[in-house]
């Protein structure tokens, strides 16, 4: 799949708050390297309150890095996504190198799973 790469340390606003990936990183797996990102989000415009938290974003196993560049020149990187079957030792592999609570899996349609520290 096509994944195009976030510009880092830019923040995107909604409604209730902002968030920001600060930093791309590699974990060596098995399975071939994994991608993903490090970010936060922060609710701080909303009329509930404010909040936030840490989180990581696994874009998936690298089959080719930086490939080309978009029409907007962020890089495209081919992946594969993270198979369920490896949620926990990725997940678990993340969090503790980065420490956040949350890691969000990234999958072929677009969507995500997000696994959490327990």
């Amino acid at each position: 799949m096509d994944f195009v790469h976030p510009v880092l340390n830019e923040e995107v606003l909604g409604i209730g708050g902002h968030y920001m990936f600060i930093r791309e990183d590699l974990i060596d797996h098995s399975a071939g390297d994994i991608l993903y990102l490090v970010g936060y989000a922060l609710t701080d415009t909303s009329c509930c309150g404010v909040g936030g938290c840490g989180y990581a974003l696994v874009a998936g196993h690298i089959v080719c890095l930086h490939v080309r560049l978009g029409e907007d020149n962020r890089h495209i990187s081919m992946l594969s996504p993270v198979q369920e079957r490896f949620y926990p030792e990725v997940g678990r592999a993340v969090a503790y190198k980065e420490g956040v609570g949350q890691v969000h899996f990234l999958l072929e349609t677009g969507e995500m799973k997000v696994w959490y520290r327990h």
